[in-house]
């Protein structure tokens, strides 16, 4: 980058602002931070004791246009006031995954995907860390990825990378690339077009060359079509449990097989941690990661077999009077609540609802014709829920809070019965974000 930048301004203040400002404070940049909402305390106080100025509920414009480059929340949109007034002025707008990545020379695996992201970010680092490597796992899951670098280098970084993320990267590049699969979500972000959201999802692969890495599933149309009109130079491992051939990893007679040049790992399905056909893909993603790095063949089966699952992803809770409480609040999109109720054999009663991104329920209405006894409606506006189901025989509630979303569904479940929170929806309607909903969710199970 040829411009010299001293005067970094970071725009929001959550995990991902309060990262980028430290990293900018150690690195000796004189740093600004504001965030349109409030703060919480402990990045106010993470602020003070670095004496890093910053200002909450308010945007001062004359402040922030004094940037010589700014580092944006990926809660910010594109079309924010002050973003475009920012690019009036031609100063550069980054993400902090790219502001991040000019100060470390590990090696990035980077995961995307609609689905699956979080879970299999998870296993890759479980896979390294326990093949005792120097390893750490940030971005849109734990740590900032600005604040690991800011605490202390690694050899390896696991980054679930959000399209939010992805938006803001220029320079940046993944060393190894994971894409899961590409279904609409975030379309109100993108204009309605699912293309725009398509496009944002393959910026994961860019900058990358021959020496690089990109895993993916073949199974996905979007991914598949997509590929077919660019040609990414890093090389191509894909997944499969559809086919067989070309594939680094593919399903004979329920048994996974990994193929990564002379290394072959051959595992039972029923081996696997976590089940589901979403949780084959989530390990076959994994597996070639780990053999991509060389690490042995025992750690990535052993690892693969051992995993603990992420919270808030199909997690179960506990039972009350044979009926089975599942917290899968990280179902943001249509296409994980499909994933989970595909996983189901139980009858289901499913918590439904939040904010709306643009879905498309449609694609739901057979699992739930086959599994689900009743939606419970859980959002200040889920219209087009009941629109969607509505002539279907299943009960329709609806609520406003989790306490009487957990009650409801208490009341119609019987003995085996599955009681399942999988939204299909954002969650800042009336939670503060998807954990604070699963946190409540589970809450209010254990008291009933």
């Amino acid at each position: 980058m040829n411009r010299v930048v001293k005067k970094i301004v970071v725009l929001g203040a959550g995990e991902s602002g309060a990262g980028a400002a430290y990293l900018a404070h150690k690195k000796g940049f004189e740093v600004f931070v504001s965030d349109h909402g409030k703060i919480a305390d402990k990045h106010k106080e993470l602020f003070n004791k670095n004496n890093i100025e910053w200002e909450e509920k308010v945007h001062t414009e004359e402040k922030i246009l004094l940037a010589d480059e700014v580092v944006k929340s990926p809660g910010i949109p594109e079309n924010a006031e002050i973003i475009k007034k920012l690019k009036d002025r031609d100063v550069p707008v980054i993400s902090e995954i790219e502001f991040a990545g000019r100060f470390t020379n590990a090696r990035k695996i980077c995961i995307t995907g609609s689905n699956g992201k979080t879970t299999t970010t998870n296993m890759i680092w479980h896979i390294l860390k326990n093949a005792g490597l120097n390893v750490a796992m940030a971005g849109n899951v734990g740590q900032s990825f600005a604040m690991k670098v800011a605490q202390g280098d690694v050899d390896y970084y696991i980054l679930e990378l959000s399209s939010f993320q992805l938006d803001g990267m220029y320079d940046f590049k993944a060393d190894i690339a994971v894409l899961m699969n590409i279904t609409p979500d975030h379309l109100d972000r993108y204009d309605y077009k699912m293309q725009n959201y398509i496009d944002s999802k393959f910026r994961i692969i860019r900058n990358q060359t021959e020496k690089d890495f990109l895993i993916y599933c073949d199974d996905d149309p979007v991914i598949k079509k997509a590929l077919n009109k660019m040609n990414p130079g890093a090389g191509r491992l894909p997944f499969s449990i559809k086919k067989i051939e070309g594939q680094n990893a593919y399903l004979v007679k329920e048994k996974i097989n990994f193929q990564y040049k002379n290394q072959k790992i051959t595992m039972a399905i029923t081996d696997l941690a976590l089940k589901g056909k979403h949780n084959t893909y989530n390990s076959m993603a994994a597996g070639i990661t780990g053999q991509v790095l060389r690490i042995r063949k025992e750690t990535i089966r052993k690892s693969l077999s051992d995993f603990q699952g992420v919270e808030h992803r199909l997690e179960p809770v506990i039972k009350v009077h044979g009926i089975m409480f599942i917290n899968d609040s990280k179902a943001t999109n249509v296409n994980s609540t499909w994933y989970a109720l595909e996983s189901m054999n139980e009858e289901v009663i499913l918590i439904l609802g939040g904010v709306d991104k643009g879905n498309d329920y449609s694609s739901l209405q057979v699992l739930i014709e086959q599994k689900v006894k009743a939606i419970i409606c859980l959002g200040k506006d889920n219209s087009k829920i009941i629109s969607a189901f509505e002539e279907m025989p299943v009960k329709i509630e609806e609520v406003r809070s989790m306490e009487e979303a957990v009650k409801m569904a208490y009341s119609i479940g019987k003995n085996g019965d599955v009681v399942l929170l999988s939204p299909a929806c954002a969650s800042f309607d009336l939670f503060e974000n998807y954990e604070d909903r699963g946190r409540q969710f589970k809450q209010f199970v254990r008291n009933l």
